[in-house]
């Protein structure tokens, strides 16, 4: 944590399973059950939840797919890639900053069950929020096999 600036300390991250930096910073109480769920959802969920999340330049997150959709909006320091396809050999790049005029985007939905990983595009963090519907749970997350 040492190595983060003193404004990334202060936000209480800790490290993320998949990479970088995070922290929850909402879990609806409001819950959806199993049975309005689609079908492969294993129990109740949360109806919504957000993290914040940050990559430091050089850091990257692993591929990973989440069940539900999530919503990537961007806050601060340099541009994000984001990777995004339904395999991680057809995945295209996505830029979220706040260059809308140069083709970033302030944020991006990845579709539900979509392979998807992140990276600073240059030598600044980068400061995001993740925010998943139905809301996230370990067991709708899955890790892809490393590819560069």
């Amino acid at each position: 944590m040492s190595d983060l600036p003193e404004w990334a300390r202060r936000l209480n991250l800790s490290p993320h399973p998949e990479g970088g930096w995070f922290t929850e910073t909402w879990r609806s109480a409001l819950t959806v059950p199993e049975s309005a769920l689609p079908p492969d959802y294993t129990g109740s969920r949360n109806a919504g939840t957000a993290i914040l999340f940050l990559l430091m330049p050089g850091q990257q997150s692993a591929w990973h797919t989440v069940r539900s959709a999530e919503l990537w909006l961007y806050h601060f320091g340099g541009p994000l890639l984001l990777d995004v396809g339904a395999s991680q050999d057809g995945a295209t790049t996505h830029v979220l900053g706040t260059d809308i005029l140069g083709g970033e985007h302030p944020q991006f939905v990845v579709p539900p069950g979509h392979w998807q990983r992140a990276r600073p595009q240059g030598e600044e963090p980068c400061l995001v929020s993740c925010v998943v519907v139905p809301g996230f749970d370990f067991a709708d997350f899955a890790l892809g096999a490393p590819t560069d």
